[in-house]
């Protein structure tokens, strides 16, 4: 079938501390290996999304941990693009598939973005705007490039297949091989439909992504 773009390119748009954005993406890199796509993974931010609502007071304390790795994230598509992928899955590795997620707190990621940046040979000095406002103004312009492909009322992930945004796929486990490729070309079937909007229904289980 015709592929996303002109070179290819599937743009996803993660928070690193969101199990669902991880799924996804494991996912769509799953289906890089059977299909001619190209991801380029853009970071978003769950505490940009969240900033000033009123929630629930535990979430809100797991939103002020979230900065961290969503800051060091910009960083790292401002001065390294080339790694964002690299970055990204070295800590989804370690927040999701070694259970280190959940945590509340400014700061309470840091000891585990220090580790994701030695693993995918970034800087060690990233990890410094974790904790500070210094590229907030990068952070919310790429997390408002998924707002404007998409719409405000939505979370991560986000993925654009061609022209059209969606939030998702939902997806609790991860397809391998033919089958992550056959869900790939049924989901970009419907984003060229102008006129398709949404899929739901009851999620009956966390994401299974722990492998440690």
């Amino acid at each position: 079938m015709s592929t996303p773009t002109a070179d290819n390119t599937v743009k996803f748009w993660f928070d690193c501390t969101c199990p669902f954005a991880w799924a996804t993406s494991r996912w769509i890199k799953e289906v890089e290996k059977v299909r001619s796509i190209r991801v380029e993974f853009i970071p978003m931010s769950l505490s940009v999304l969240n900033d000033g609502r009123d929630l629930d007071p535990g979430y809100m304390e797991m939103m002020k941990a979230a900065w961290g790795p969503a800051r060091v994230a910009a960083k790292v598509a401002t001065d390294a693009p080339e790694k964002v992928d690299a970055y990204y899955t070295a800590m989804g590795e370690l927040i999701h598939g070694a259970g280190e997620g959940g945590k509340k707190g400014f700061g309470a990621y840091d000891a585990l973005i220090a580790q994701a940046l030695a693993q995918a040979d970034l800087p060690a000095e990233f990890a410094a705007v974790a904790n500070t406002e210094d590229v907030d103004a990068q952070l919310r312009a790429f997390h408002g490039q998924a707002m404007d492909a998409v719409g405000d009322e939505v979370g991560t992930p986000v993925v654009q297949l061609g022209d059209t945004a969606f939030f998702g796929p939902v997806i609790t486990r991860i397809p391998t091989g033919e089958e992550a490729g056959e869900i790939f070309d049924a989901a970009f079937r419907l984003a060229q439909y102008p006129y398709f909007f949404e899929i739901k229904r009851t999620r009956t289980e966390a994401p299974q992504v722990q492998t440690g």
